[in-house]
């Protein structure tokens, strides 16, 4: 038999010891929370430091003269992002045919990105960060019917000749990222966000370490410039390696 005061006592211990289980309990808890909020952090602070680094600001250069008669290719800062341009007068096989979609055009400019982001009217910073993840790209094709300086302005716009057989080599780089319907012309996704622009599907893929900046260097690259594509996320990194050529 429990009297009163034992009962009472029992209670207490019975107590004691569940606060001491529940401590024990919430500290591996506590733990974990703590290292995945220090996580997040530090790759906050990490994205954060990226993203000022890609931000500085880059000496303007003097763009090479350009001989006259050379073929030439644009390398066009867009703010976030780069385009790769060519004359339409320049463009052959798959090229070509893209032309045939923006009649009046004197040259075109080639953006890749993320599909979904791309495709999506209404974007916020989630839909940015989702973007980083690996999925399907797209190309967003603009028409010029004025030299890329008048569009974009002189200072983000770098002209660079090109011999003929890197012309060829860089278009069959550009053509490869374009998916095709049956009769092999570019297949079109939708228009683009402004007048004389249109998405193109493509088959390859962009995540955060193949953006569309790395996609403009690459393009660089396989045109026979000696660029360097190592880690090459931000635009200004793209026009720094344009000037030195």
């Amino acid at each position: 038999m429990i009297t009163v005061g034992a009962g009472r006592g029992l209670s207490s211990r019975l107590q004691l010891m569940l606060v001491i289980k529940r401590r024990q309990l919430a500290s591996p808890l506590k733990f974990i929370s703590t290292q995945i909020t220090k996580a997040v952090a530090t790759a906050a602070a990490g994205l954060i430091a990226v993203f000022l680094i890609g931000c500085s600001t880059v000496p303007q250069h003097r763009a090479t003269p350009v001989p006259e008669g050379a073929d030439r290719i644009y390398v066009i800062d867009r703010g976030w992002h780069t385009d790769i341009g060519l004359p339409v007068a320049e463009l052959h096989g798959k090229l070509a045919l893209l032309a045939a979609d923006f009649p009046g055009a004197t040259s075109l400019t080639i953006g890749f990105g993320d599909r979904a982001y791309l495709l999506n009217r209404d974007t916020n910073f989630f839909d940015m960060l989702r973007a980083l993840l690996p999925g399907k790209a797209a190309l967003l094709v603009t028409g010029l019917r004025v030299p890329p300086e008048a569009a974009f302005g002189a200072d983000n716009v770098v002209t660079l000749p090109i011999a003929k057989p890197q012309l060829d080599a860089l278009e069959a780089f550009l053509a490869s990222y374009f998916a095709t319907d049956r009769a092999g012309h570019p297949l079109r996704l939708a228009d683009g966000p402004y007048p004389g622009s249109l998405f193109f599907a493509s088959d390859a893929a962009y995540d955060a370490l193949h953006t569309c900046n790395t996609w403009t260097v690459e393009s660089l690259r396989a045109g026979g410039y000696p660029v360097s594509t190592t880690l090459v996320i931000f635009a200004a990194q793209v026009m720094a390696e344009a000037r030195k050529l």
